[in-house]
């Protein structure tokens, strides 16, 4: 039996370009499509000769047409700096490319997956958060189109599974981090490395101690994996992200130590509807898919770290300061 065609949405970002990779260690004939609106060609660089690799250039938002077995549904900015840009066509990406995945996946009989994100929880008021709740989210803020763009995603995903019987999987996924991130892309493990490494101030919003979870890039590929292949099927939503919780204060202190950098710390306003808390329970991933984060924040970061400082070195990042917010 030949080994399952998998099709990849978002497959030169962050994320889908290490999903990528390791589905080409899996011997699967993968295709690649992306707009490279925010995923970048150098993200693939080492696999473009790969030959079960394919890359398109295609807006999800405009119908698929292709035989696959599998989707993983990656297309759509994820950090605040870049969704907020055009956050129209962020809604779009997130509903529109939705509608077409899934469309395909009906046509090809195909399972796929819906890479979904914690912000469906919003500024949540239960800590810390489990699939069963419902989230607090403001659905005409700064934020919104994509808090709410992944929220109806999901619902057209469950609808999709209920009226057509579309195998579906939905995850949502919590703060990632690790080489291949962009630095300028708002992200706060991003923005304090970049900071760090140039001798500039790094930039704390609010009073820095709201928290996050973060989860290695290559523990997320396993889970995402972990839940496409499960048997028997689950469905979701499962959250993916590493429980260990930690403040933004403590987060650049790591940084600073780990980088060695003098740089001081300097306080900004919260942006809006920025959430205080972000943690997940991961005890449906723990039981359902034997699954649960390996790698530490602190060798997550130097991995990170020694990916930052080896294309700041080369020239490869631009010079100009990383800006924006957690």
């Amino acid at each position: 039996m030949s080994e399952p065609r998998v099709l990849v949405t978002g497959g030169a970002g962050f994320v889908g370009s290490h999903l990528c990779e390791r589905l080409l260690c899996l011997d699967r004939e993968v295709l690649c499509i992306d707009d490279f609106s925010t995923g970048v060609h150098e993200n693939l660089a080492h696999l473009r000769h790969h030959p079960r690799l394919r890359i398109a250039t295609h807006d999800v938002t405009s119908p698929l047409s292709a035989d696959v077995d599998e989707i993983y549904n990656l297309a759509c900015p994820a950090s605040p700096v870049q969704y907020q840009k055009n956050p129209i066509q962020t809604t779009k990406t997130s509903v529109l490319g939705a509608l077409n995945v899934l469309e395909l996946a009906r046509r090809q009989g195909a399972r796929v997956f819906q890479a979904s994100t914690s912000e469906v929880y919003g500024d949540p008021n239960t800590h810390p958060q489990a699939e069963a709740y419902w989230g607090h989210v403001n659905p005409i803020g700064v934020r919104s189109c994509y808090d709410e763009g992944k929220r109806c995603a999901e619902t057209l995903f469950f609808d999709y599974h209920r009226l057509h019987g579309v195998p579906v999987r939905v995850a949502r996924i919590f703060n990632t981090f690790g080489p291949r991130m962009r630095p300028d892309d708002g992200r706060v493990v991003s923005n304090f490395i970049v900071q760090a490494l140039r001798g500039q101030p790094l930039t704390v919003f609010g009073n820095g101690l709201q928290t996050r979870s973060f989860c290695y890039v290559d523990d997320l590929v396993d889970g995402v994996l972990a839940m496409m292949a499960a048997d028997p099927p689950i469905t979701g939503p499962v959250n993916l992200g590493n429980p260990a919780e930690c403040s933004m204060i403590d987060l650049a202190k790591t940084i600073l130590r780990l980088t060695g950098s003098r740089s001081r710390l300097i306080f900004e306003p919260l942006p809006a509807d920025d959430p205080k808390q972000r943690q997940p329970d991961i005890s449906l991933a723990r039981s359902a898919l034997d699954w649960e984060p390996k790698v530490t924040l602190e060798a997550g970061l130097l991995e990170t770290i020694a990916y930052f400082d080896e294309h700041l070195m080369l020239g490869q990042f631009s010079r100009q300061a990383a800006c924006g917010g957690p």
